[in-house]
């Protein structure tokens, strides 16, 4: 399965609860819910170029299945992981550098939406967010 297009945001459920337990401020939390993401992924077998816009900020990504890569998130917070394919889910499994809470983060196509599902490991107890990005 290909993730290849552009995606942008069309909502989001549990966002802000789950950036509360990844550890980002209130004011980062009510920007973020505002900042309009839109992906494009290019997948070439193995290889990936990711490209987020939004408002706060732009990057490029590139990485390979398999192998681990370095990565911030929008409020700075440092990851070290790697993306694999399982089946027809994208999956992410990165450690966060500050503190070492596991952030894993699955990608499906679900007709013509791109859903993202993050979870965080927390004590044991997981907590997620999922947003659905509409193929543009």
């Amino acid at each position: 399965m290909t993730f290849n297009g552009t995606w942008k945001v069309d909502r989001n459920e549990n966002y802000e609860k789950f950036m509360e337990k990844m550890g980002v401020n209130m004011v980062k939390r009510k920007l973020a819910s505002h900042d309009n993401l839109k992906i494009t992924i290019e997948q070439t077998g193995d290889n990936f170029h990711v490209k987020e816009s939004s408002t706060f900020r732009n990057i490029e990504i590139n990485f390979t299945l398999g192998v681990n890569f370095e990565y911030s998130l929008a409020d700075g917070t440092e990851l070290s992981g790697a993306w694999t394919m399982e089946g027809d889910t994208l999956k992410g499994v990165f450690t966060r550098k500050d503190n070492g809470k596991q952030l894993t983060t699955v990608r499906t196509i679900q007709g013509d939406e791109l859903v993202q599902v993050k979870s965080l490991i927390v004590c044991l107890h997981a907590n997620s967010s999922t947003a659905v990005s509409e193929h543009l």
